[in-house]
């Protein structure tokens, strides 16, 4: 069954003390682009997470928010950099003496200075977090999927229904462009009738004549074409794997039959059931856009 290109899904999961929250968006595109938006420290989970998004996406513009709450995470650590708190302390004792001041430093007046006290996030382990973050990513792709099924389930019935509409028109363009010829004969011997005022008419050049319009208005070649690419339009939407690009193809060459048809169509019924044609051909086009 064919899959839309659009679709949404998320989850939730955790990683050690880390809950993460995955959302996955995606609009109609000729390739695959997928932007990953997750917190600068953790972009290092980045290649593994696209990897997993080209196992069940092949065409789309997706774009995956990873939100990642630390804030039970007790993996920080807090480090005194000694040797400037030396320094620091020297440069205090020094003025308390040159000026006389009581030397009531404290700890936390120390604390104060500038890089006195270094916070550091410790270091999580990547692999660890790769896996779980690309899990979680698994299970919001596999909801995501499910959403572009139902989709592709709306997308196959309308596609096939214009499908179906197509081949109607089709037959009756083939039933119209049978009766053209024998009604330009009848036209051609009325306006010879006229000019010749009622003398003989060589049947043989009413004949010829004929005979040269009927190959010019045939449209057999183009009704054996169109039907074909309705077929193979059908077969396509049967298939288990990605075919809108080979579809907008089919709908290409379908419209080319349809223009030639166009072209050689020469009374008004024949002009009003090619557009109709095109009109449904344009409709399937719309909604191969949205086919993965």
């Amino acid at each position: 069954m064919i899959k839309s290109m659009t679709g949404y899904g998320n989850a939730e999961g955790v990683s050690g003390k880390l809950e993460i929250s995955i959302e996955l968006r995606s609009v109609n595109n000729r390739f695959l682009d997928c932007n990953i938006r997750i917190p600068r420290v953790y972009t290092a989970v980045e290649d593994g997470m696209k990897a997993m998004v080209q196992k069940y996406i092949s065409r789309g513009k997706v774009d995956v928010y990873v939100t990642i709450d630390a804030t039970k995470s007790d993996d920080v650590s807090i480090s005194v950099n000694e040797p400037l708190a030396e320094a620091y302390m020297a440069a205090l004792n020094k003025l308390s003496e040159k000026f006389s001041f009581a030397n009531d430093v404290t700890a936390l007046a120390l604390a104060r200075f500038p890089d006195i006290l270094k916070v550091e996030k410790l270091e999580a382990d990547a692999d660890t977090l790769g896996d779980d973050i690309c899990g979680i990513l698994e299970n919001a792709l596999k909801g995501f999927n499910e959403m572009r099924v139902r989709e592709g389930e709306k997308l196959y019935n309308d596609i096939s229904s214009h499908g179906d509409e197509i081949l109607r028109l089709t037959d009756l363009a083939e039933k119209r462009s049978a009766v053209t010829v024998p009604e330009y004969r009848e036209k051609l011997y009325g306006r010879l009738m006229e000019v010749l005022n009622n003398k003989d008419i060589d049947e043989s050049r009413i004949l010829l004549e004929a005979a040269i319009f009927a190959d010019k208005v045939a449209i057999n070649e183009e009704v054996v074409r169109l039907r074909s690419h309705v077929s193979q339009l059908k077969h396509l939407l049967d298939k288990g794997e990605p075919v809108g690009r080979k579809l907008d193809f089919i709908v290409q060459e379908m419209n080319r039959e349809a223009n030639t048809i166009g072209s050689k169509g020469n009374d008004g019924e024949m002009a009003k059931i090619v557009i109709d044609l095109k009109a449904e051909i344009e409709k399937i086009r719309e909604q191969v856009q949205n086919v993965e």
